[in-house]
Formats: C-alpha cells, structure tokens, sequence
C-alpha cells in the first residue's frame, strides 16, 4: 500500500511533474521541422493545471479530479492574486482534448505552441510567488 505523502511533500511532487511538462514542451518546441505542437500545447496545459493543484494541496485544499482550468482557479482561495488573467488561463483547457484527440478542429502552429507555453511559464511564475519557500 502506498505511504500517503506530507502535504508539503505532496505538493513539491506536483511541481516536479509539472515542471516535467514544462520541460517536454519546451524541449518539443525547439524542434524546427516536423514539430508536433498539439504536443506541446497539451504539455503547457498540464503544466499549467499541476502548478494550480501543487498551490492547492499546499494550501490543504480539496480539489476534483478534473483537468478544467476555471474550475481550479475558482477554488484558489480570495486573498491569492496570481496576477494572470482567468481569460489567459482557461484558454489552455481545449488542449486537453484537442491536442490529444482526433476531431474536426483546426490544427495547431507554432504561434498557438509558443503562446501556450508562455501562458504556462506566466501561470508558473505566479504559483511559485505564493508557495511555501524552498528550504
């Protein structure tokens, strides 16, 4: 049986998942031909949605499973400004199934990849201003 973690250690694992997605968009988008951006737009997504759970459990708040954005940030207690629009966030969310999934919806470029992963890099950015100090 799995040890249930710490709620810090809990929340450091979301960040380092996250910043795996990061990572892997990052690295998917330095590619010059043939890249595949609905990859990297899916990872920005993830990366966006685990550093909204990370400032959760950090803050010992229950959240759904879901991968819905607006829902996540809704549940980001009042007194947090993350400072990045709601409109810019929930943009990600049709990565989740658009990226992933086969469908009659207009394929990503290189322009959509790019501003994906810089709204993951502005969700980040703001999340670790309200996360407990590294120690």
């Amino acid at each position: 049986m799995k040890k249930p973690l710490k709620p810090e250690a809990d929340f450091r694992a979301w960040i380092k998942k996250a910043e795996s997605d990061l990572k892997t968009a990052e690295h998917t988008l330095a590619l010059k031909e043939r890249c595949p951006f609905d990859t990297v737009c899916f990872h920005a997504q993830q990366c966006a949605e685990k550093y909204l759970k990370a400032l959760l459990v950090s803050r010992t708040l229950d959240f759904p499973k879901t991968h819905d954005l607006r829902l996540l940030m809704q549940k980001i207690p009042a007194d947090i400004n993350l400072e990045v629009p709601l409109e810019e966030v929930v943009s990600l969310n049709r990565y989740t199934i658009e990226a992933r999934y086969t469908g009659d919806w207009e394929p990503f470029d290189r322009k959509e990849a790019e501003k994906a992963v810089a709204i993951a890099r502005k969700v980040r950015k703001a999340v670790k201003t309200c996360l407990p100090a590294e120690e």
